[in-house]
């Protein structure tokens, strides 16, 4: 992955290069190579944001809807929150590989 580490408002995360031709559908390019949200039990890739939200929410995670530029989920008993951009064209692969480390064994991310 390339891109720039932005420190704010008390945050880092990692801007990616964007390439001359925007990814959508849940793809992304980092390192010159397409990445794809797979979820692992089926064997499909996350292709929107619905069916992302369908397959969180049947491992307990829940939707807040507090802030419309983003599309956040938390789960009940844990400290951790899903943040993504409200675009499902602007889902990269930085937001893919936190869904994955957050549910290990329910997603990968694989080359597409």
């Amino acid at each position: 992955m390339s891109g720039v580490w932005v420190f704010k408002n008390g945050v880092v995360r990692l801007v990616e290069k964007q390439q001359p031709q925007q990814q959508g559908r849940g793809e992304a390019m980092a390192g010159g190579r397409r990445k794809a949200l797979v979820h692992t039990p089926s064997g499909q890739v996350v292709s929107s944001y619905a069916e992302l939200e369908a397959r969180l929410m049947a491992l307990g995670w829940e939707r807040y809807y507090e802030d419309p530029s983003l599309f956040q989920f938390h789960k009940r008993g844990a400290l951790d929150l899903i943040s993504l951009p409200a675009d499902f064209s602007a889902f990269s692969s930085v937001h893919m590989y936190d869904i994955v480390v957050k549910n290990r064994d329910s997603f990968r991310v694989v080359d597409a």
